[in-house]
């Protein structure tokens, strides 16, 4: 397949209702935390960014997948299955490619929930319904709306945060799993895990406008903070695509490791990190590092066994990579291009988010 080509040499181109506000407490939010979901533990683990110590542990809903900081740092929204007992534990031979780069990523067995954590007091502070096998989960940045994708309903729904209930479905492609807003926050971005696209989203009219066809097994998607482009790593590829959002038009695709599954880009849109999966007979234990400029992967840091998860803290100085087969997080200097410490957290630890 071939792809337009760049001009010169450079690639411009987020029911059950409770008291939400009432609990958060003070009107500011604890700086310096990364939450962690331990899919296999059902909690979501809390690391201090500069000690790289876990300092909590926090009891959730049943297989929590994935976890995001809300723009204003005050709330941490986390998908699951519910209350435990009231859903299907996930299969951990399904939920992931843990055993073959073909199998499925992000899919679990239940009726779907987010719950809301409160990052003052580090205490669920709410519960919504959502649709079934949630997978990820966005807040939009005005902090009025939630996304999740519910990978078993080929839907994402729209929850409204003050009312704390769906107020929209949206229909998307096949098993709608890790999920990104631009960050002008008009556009909503899903990877269709069985479809091979992409879901582009009208956050303001809450319809799909696009789907774009990128490839086999779009597990996430990602765009650099200056909205110049698009990304989706391709599970069954070991690549990740290229995309230019303001003609939504495939640019290119950059090789990575085997079986690609979160990526994200450093602050000053300059680099973007890739974590590299695997298998779990033959675990990934390495994030691939792309330069943007040329769009060419200059380095590999090798972190730990099933490293899946990846976020990068607002200075860009640093990034957390959830290694889901060893049970750990490592912290990696980006400048450095090596890991420089490593956090023990639950049990299959998954989605990662830092506070803003």
């Amino acid at each position: 397949m071939s792809y337009p080509k760049l001009t010169g040499a450079r690639c411009l181109v987020v029911v059950v209702q409770m008291a939400l506000l009432a609990a958060v407490g003070p009107a500011f939010a604890a700086t310096g935390k990364v939450y962690v979901a331990d899919e296999e533990s059902s909690t979501v683990s809390v690391i201090d960014a500069a000690s790289f110590k876990k300092i909590g542990s926090i009891a959730v809903g049943l297989g929590p997948h994935n976890v995001q900081v809300a723009p204003d740092g005050k709330t941490v929204w986390v998908t699951n299955n519910g209350e435990p007992g009231s859903a299907v534990a996930p299969d951990p031979n399904a939920s992931m490619p843990k055993s073959a780069p073909g199998s499925e990523h992000g899919s679990m067995a239940g009726a779907g929930a987010v719950w809301v954590i409160d990052t003052v007091t580090d205490a669920v502070v709410a519960k919504v319904a959502v649709g079934k096998d949630p997978a990820h989960v966005v807040v939009t940045p005005d902090g009025r709306f939630a996304y999740v994708a519910n990978g078993g309903a080929n839907s994402v729904s729209v929850v409204d945060i003050s009312a704390l209930r769906v107020v929209a479905t949206i229909a998307v492609g096949a098993s709608p799993h890790g999920m990104r807003l631009s960050p002008d926050g008009k556009q909503a971005w899903v990877a269709n895990l069985k479809g091979g696209t992409v879901s582009v989203i009208d956050t303001g009219s809450r319809k799909l406008v696009e789907s774009i066809a990128v490839g086999q097994g779009p597990a996430q998607v990602g765009f650099t903070p200056d909205g110049r482009l698009g990304f989706v790593s391709l599970s069954k590829e070991d690549q990740v695509a290229v995309i230019d959002p303001a003609s939504r038009k495939l640019i290119r695709k950059v090789t990575v490791g085997t079986v690609p599954i979160q990526l994200y880009a450093t602050p000053d849109s300059r680099l973007l990190l890739v974590a590299n999966q695997g298998t779990r007979e033959k675990p990934g234990k390495t994030v691939s590092i792309i330069d943007l400029g040329d769009c060419k992967s200059v380095a590999t840091i090798e972190t730990g066994p099933g490293a899946h998860g990846v976020v990068i803290d607002r200075e860009g100085r640093r990034a957390f990579v959830t290694n889901t087969y060893a049970d750990t997080v490592s912290v990696v200097d980006i400048a450095l291009r090596k890991v420089i410490g490593t956090v023990s957290v639950g049990r299959g630890p998954n989605g990662v988010s830092a506070m803003p």
